[in-house]
């Protein structure tokens, strides 16, 4: 699918993103503001208006796609393992935990809702995914965090990696989207590239594609708003 992103404006809105989050001056509707260093990584996310949708009557639409660069470096893992798995954990530094641990939950509510909370994804074992409903209850897939599936035979950091590119696009009952796609630790090449993937791959889920697309702008954590999109 063609790419409906006006090139020369993406470049200006990332290149003043990442200006104001190194704490430079950028003229931003005609007048100067100076950014701030941050002590954290500033996530660059895109936000989205839809139109001509009705999230009523229009199919809901659910996505997910690999971007080539890892938007979100610093989301916390934790691999529900086997023996294997777990001693595999340890060596790359990934907290992990056995059956044995989660039975020590005893599937209460409290602790469940607190393990959830710590951790931003989940691995498991193939031989133990079967048993996370029966030895947690729900608790997971209420938090929308129930866990990728790590085979005996995969690569447990590629895995993490694959995880943590992964974005994903899902309609509720709103018109807008805000997806996290970069960071301003990332070179401008590979902010523009993900955004621009992002854009086209949210594109592709609609039933207009970029027609029902109203506006697009992105953002830094801490920063202003650019629009790329009319």
């Amino acid at each position: 699918m063609s790419n409906k992103l006006n090139s020369q404006l993406l470049d200006k809105a990332v290149t003043d993103i990442m200006a104001y989050a190194a704490g430079e001056t950028i003229t931003k509707g005609g007048e100067e503001v100076t950014g701030k260093k941050r002590n954290f990584v500033e996530t660059i996310e895109v936000q989205v208006t839809l139109k001509n949708y009705d999230p009523q009557r229009d199919k809901r639409f659910a996505g997910t796609f690999r971007l080539p660069s890892v938007p979100r470096p610093n989301l916390k893992c934790c691999m529900l393992g086997n023996a294997a798995h777990c001693e595999q954990a340890d060596r790359i530094g990934i907290d992990h935990m056995s059956v044995e641990d989660l039975k020590k939950l005893n599937k209460n509510k409290k602790l469940v809702k607190k393990l959830a909370k710590r951790y931003d994804f989940f691995l498991a074992s193939d031989n133990m995914i079967k048993q996370i409903p029966r030895l947690l209850g729900p608790g997971l897939t209420k938090a929308g965090k129930f866990p990728a599936l790590l085979g005996s035979g995969d690569d447990m950091q590629d895995k993490i990696d694959e995880v943590k590119s992964t974005i994903k696009f899902q309609m509720k009952k709103v018109m807008c989207l805000n997806v996290a796609v970069a960071n301003v630790d990332m070179t401008k090449q590979e902010i523009i590239v993900n955004v621009q993937l992002a854009a086209n791959f949210l594109a592709s889920l609609l039933k207009k594609q970029w027609q029902n697309i109203g506006q697009m702008y992105i953002k830094s954590t801490m920063g202003p708003s650019f629009q790329i999109f009319f």
